[in-house]
């Protein structure tokens, strides 16, 4: 496998209708998202009134995800509020909860992270950090950039070697402070690590290792398989490399305008901008067509 980038040949147009195409919207049964530069605007926050949202789909029997690269503890901060009824696929599928339980989660070897850690190390270009299902584990040496970590990770370790990493690893992550990560990934970790493992770009600050077969693809249909229903009536959206294969996996997927194009080719429609907070206006629509 050359690449993670995609799985599938593309399935659409690059000129992709919009959402109000959707013929089906009503039937939607399960709404998975993407979180930065999809769900939360640039400014890294949530739709106006999107509590009283996923209520409003709770009501009406549709199932919310959050389907991010963030692991779940973030994830459950961010909708506190809302964990006795929502999913949470974390990690780009490397762990999913619903209803509070964790139902899935894929650990890596710590040999191979180990490994993994070696390589990063020796390429030089990037922040190596170890996912684990409770805490990232970073060198304290790159504390430098805590203040973004912080966005992403809400508990940070802070130890001198990642050698060794006694915790339930997940996910093994590249941050790339000069955002050239979608270069390295061409010239470094695809052909190293593409046969071995699911590497992807999460935009251009972050490469992402997880065990083969792991991806928001394979966390969706996981995810539909617990909940009983098909993945024809899930509903995806996304903006980047990793969620290509969430868009594709799901009945309805749908890339956000501010998206780069090459994106348009793994989705059915196109959703206004995170900005214009274009997944709330399409659930929205979803549950006027269900009224």
């Amino acid at each position: 496998m050359a690449s993670n980038h995609t799985t599938a040949a593309p399935r659409k147009d690059p000129m992709l209708p919009s959402y109000l195409d959707d013929p089906a919207l009503a039937s939607v049964a399960l709404v998975a998202t993407d979180m930065d530069c999809t769900l939360l605007a640039d400014d890294g926050t949530l739709p106006p009134g999107f509590n009283q949202l996923i209520a409003s789909m709770e009501d009406a029997g549709i199932v919310f995800c959050a389907a991010s690269g963030r692991p779940c503890y973030t994830l459950r901060e961010m909708f506190a509020d809302h964990l006795d009824a929502i999913a949470l696929m974390s990690d780009n599928g490397a762990a999913i909860a619903y209803r509070g339980e964790i139902i899935y989660k894929s650990l890596m070897e710590p040999k191979d992270v180990d490994e993994l850690l070696g390589f990063t190390l020796e390429d030089g270009r990037g922040c190596p950090t170890v996912c684990s299902l409770e805490a990232c584990y970073i060198r304290a040496c790159d504390r430098v950039h805590d203040g973004y970590f912080r966005k992403f990770f809400s508990t940070i370790r802070y130890v001198d070697s990642l050698d060794g990493i006694d915790a339930e690893v997940n996910k093994y992550t590249v941050y790339f402070p000069e955002r050239n990560a979608e270069e390295v990934f061409a010239d470094a970790y695809r052909d190293a690590w593409g046969a071995r493992f699911h590497v992807t770009n999460a935009g251009r600050e972050w490469i992402d290792v997880m065990n083969r077969g792991i991806n928001k693809g394979s966390g969706i249909e996981r995810l539909c398989e617990h909940l009983g229903i098909s993945t024809a009536d899930a509903a995806a959206f996304g903006d980047t490399y990793n969620d290509i294969q969430m868009l594709e996996a799901a009945g309805h997927g749908f890339v956000v305008a501010n998206a780069e194009e090459h994106m348009h080719a793994h989705a059915n429609y196109l959703a206004p901008s995170n900005n214009d907070r274009g997944v709330s206006t399409v659930i929205e629509a979803m549950l006027a067509a269900r009224r």
